[in-house]
């Protein structure tokens, strides 16, 4: 049986698992605010096109976009504090200030700042994702034995030729894995922005769905919200093995 195929039945199996808890415990609390799986499903299917797409639709680019982009600023920076001991005694402790800071609550700043549309939920998503990445790329620099730059600086190779050969590399596997975990939180923190503030993405579908007491809608809206971060995950999933074909010989 092929790994991808293993992949297929385990989220069958998985989906099944959810479903029949969840119309266990629909039964249990026998309210409306709790419908069965068969109601939530049809809402979903009924909806999907005319309500739930547009919505689906911006809530991914706002999560693409803030995940690139904390990306993008954080890869270069953690790397090269990594291999920078006179750089990250400098920048170290900015960064042991500021990270555990909890970044949902400059949302109010961020929504006064660049108003109530795209850029203060992306703005949010991507600092939240920049300081984890920031940290997960620095250590995984950091941690690369001497000998394994030692040994292609004998060769002759530069310090890019280190960089693009070694320490990229060497740290790509634990970005990604940084940036799998960073996927529920990018997502999480979406449904917060979008709920508070605005009138289009997920959140703000789910959020008005539970104004309305249309509680069948609602969990349509969450199922929606459930597929974005499971597609997410695996969007990156699937760029991994693709950009680190090295992890998977042996395994």
């Amino acid at each position: 049986m092929s790994a991808r195929l293993q992949r297929v039945l385990g989220y069958l199996g998985a989906v099944v698992v959810l479903l029949l808890g969840w119309q266990l415990l629909a039964s249990v609390v026998g309210s409306p605010a709790l419908p069965a799986p068969v109601d939530a499903l049809t809402e979903f299917v009924r909806t999907f096109v005319p309500d739930l797409l547009p919505h689906l639709l911006t809530s991914a680019w706002r999560a693409l976009a803030a995940l690139t982009l904390g990306t993008v600023l954080a890869v270069p920076l953690g790397l090269y504090l990594g291999r920078s001991p006179r750089a990250d005694a400098i920048v170290a402790p900015l960064i042991f200030l500021s990270y555990p800071v909890p970044k949902v609550v400059f949302l109010p700043v961020l929504l006064v700042l660049l108003g109530l549309g795209d850029l203060s939920k992306i703005g949010l998503i991507a600092l939240i994702v920049f300081f984890q990445i920031l940290v997960t790329s620095r250590d995984a620099a950091r941690a690369i034995p001497a000998a394994s730059v030692l040994s292609v600086r004998s060769l002759g190779a530069g310090r890019m030729q280190v960089f693009r050969h070694v320490v990229l590399p060497a740290a790509l596997p634990e970005i990604f894995t940084a940036l799998r975990i960073g996927t529920g939180t990018a997502v999480a923190v979406l449904f917060l922005a979008e709920s508070i503030a605005g009138s289009q993405g997920l959140g703000y579908y789910i959020v008005d769905a539970w104004g309305r007491i249309a509680y069948n809608a609602m969990f349509a809206g969450i199922l929606a919200m459930a597929l974005l971060g499971v597609a997410l995950y695996e969007v990156l999933d699937s760029l991994e093995s693709r950009v680190c074909r090295w992890t998977k010989v042996g395994s």
